[in-house]
Parts: C-alpha cells; sequence; structure tokens
C-alpha cells in the first residue's frame, strides 16, 4: 500500500555491478518516505548487503499502485510496505518477506465500533479503503460487512472520509494504522489488529529482474546476522502492544 508510510522507504535505483550482486563505482538514487519512524539509513540496509554505501543510494517516492502496476520501473527496487498477494505477484517481482503483518482497524474516537466490534457487530458498519490493497481485500473476504465499502483512489482519501464521519473505519496493515492515529490523523484510534493471515511484505522489481536473486541473499544475511529484529524491535515494538480481534 502506498499511503501513509511507517519505517519503510520509497524506491531506490541503484546502479552498476548488479549482475554481481554489489559494486566497486556503482551510483543511486532514492529518499525516504514522509511519516517513516524509521531512519533512511535504516533502509539503506540492503544497499549495503549489496555492496553499495549510503552515499551511493539515493530514495526516489514512487506512487503506490504505480510500483505494483506492469511494465518497466523508474527504479532497482521498492521498499514501500508493499504486501505480496498472488495477483501481484502476476505481473511484478517480490523478493522474499521482509516483515510479517496484519491487518487493524482505525475509527473515530468515541464511536460505537470503538467499544462494539465483536465478529458480528463488525459487520454492521460503513467501511472505506482504497482499491487495490490488502485493506479492502480484509474487509471484503473476512469482515464481510452488511453495507458495500466505499472504494478510494488513494488511503488519503479514504483517510479524509474517515475524518469527515463519511465512513465508520478503514482497514489498513498495523504500521500504517498506527501511523495514520498517532501522528496523522485527528480524533483517531487504533481499535485492534486483526489476527495473521500470513501477510507479509516484499520488495517489488520489474517484473523477472534478476536482481531479486542477490536483494534475496542480502535479506537472509540481515535475517541470519539479527539486522531484521533489531530494527523491528527498535522501530516496530509498539505494534506487539495493541489487541487482537477477530473478524
Amino acid at each position: 500500500m502506498r499511503r501513509f508510510i511507517v519505517a519503510a522507504c520509497a524506491a531506490v535505483v541503484v546502479t552498476g555491478g548488479l549482475a554481481a550482486c554489489g559494486s566497486s563505482a556503482g551510483n543511486g538514487s532514492g529518499s525516504a518516505s514522509p511519516g517513516a519512524s524509521g531512519s533512511a539509513a535504516s533502509c539503506t540496509k540492503p544497499g549495503a548487503k549489496l555492496g553499495f554505501p549510503a552515499s551511493k543510494v539515493v530514495w526516489v517516492q514512487e506512487p503506490f499502485l504505480k510500483a505494483i502496476a506492469p511494465g518497466p520501473k523508474s527504479f532497482d527496487f521498492d521498499i514501500n510496505e508493499v504486501s505480496v498477494t498472488p495477483q501481484r505477484a502476476q505481473v511484478v517481482t517480490f523478493s522474499n518477506s521482509y516483515y510479517p503483518v496484519q491487518q487493524a482497524i482505525v475509527a473515530r474516537k468515541a464511536t460505537p465500533i470503538v467499544t462494539t466490534h465483536s465478529p458480528a457487530q463488525l459487520k454492521t458498519y460503513l467501511y472505506g479503503d482504497q482499491n487495490g490493497t490488502t485493506g479492502l481485500a480484509f474487509i471484503t473476504n473476512k469482515i464481510q460487512p452488511t453495507k458495500q465499502p466505499k472504494v478510494f483512489d488513494t488511503l488519503d482519501q479514504a483517510a479524509a472520509a474517515l475524518e469527515a464521519g463519511r465512513i465508520d473505519a478503514l482497514v489498513t496493515d498495523t504500521p500504517t494504522a498506527q501511523f495514520m492515529a498517532a501522528s496523522q490523523l485527528k480524533h483517531t484510534v487504533l481499535v485492534g489488529q486483526f489476527p495473521s493471515v500470513g501477510e507479509h511484505y516484499g520488495l517489488v522489481f520489474t517484473k523477472g529482474n534478476a536482481l531479486v536473486t542477490c536483494v534475496n541473499k542480502a535479506i537472509a544475511s540481515l535475517q541470519s546476522d539479527g539486522t531484521l529484529t533489531a530494527l523491528q524491535k527498535k522501530y516496530l515494538g509498539i505494534y506487539l502492544h495493541f489487541p487482537t480481534i477477530k473478524p
């Protein structure tokens, strides 16, 4: 989802020596996404494992729907809180998982859903979400509300509808939900997160990009040496404390 980015970065362009999984003279471009609770330095870890120092990696912003659309990309890989799904994997290539994620509900404070959210009660509310997201799929397939969810082109639009009271709640990845409720939207709260359905984030590549093999090795190294665990504990530990509710 490109949406509100939390502890994630945008897209990275890394050039030079990629076939060798590293570089002696490569350069890149990119930027950290607004709202990230982690630093840009944290997001350069895969580049470092590929042999690119932070000075050779530049971050660029890429709209969510454009990042997962078919066709050539303006980046080498995209770290953008993109959940891996079979449908998306038909048109882009994903790396191995770098973070497991759950879906969560955001609602206005003091509204009924904040305290009244049994599985049967959740079906009675009006939801809204960004088109093409796993949050919208969760609403449709897991919550199965009696009212047709409102669909928006961006999560910003869905968030605005929530603030204005045009929808009762939205569903999005827990990191995004926490940032929205804590920093982005006034008078909202993260109601709770849903049990895991095996969803996870992956880096996005142009379909068939052979660089994914190198990046998967970098991710495996970051996992084995404890870097990913340390980053999750430092920046994402708060997500372990939200209540879990059943859809």
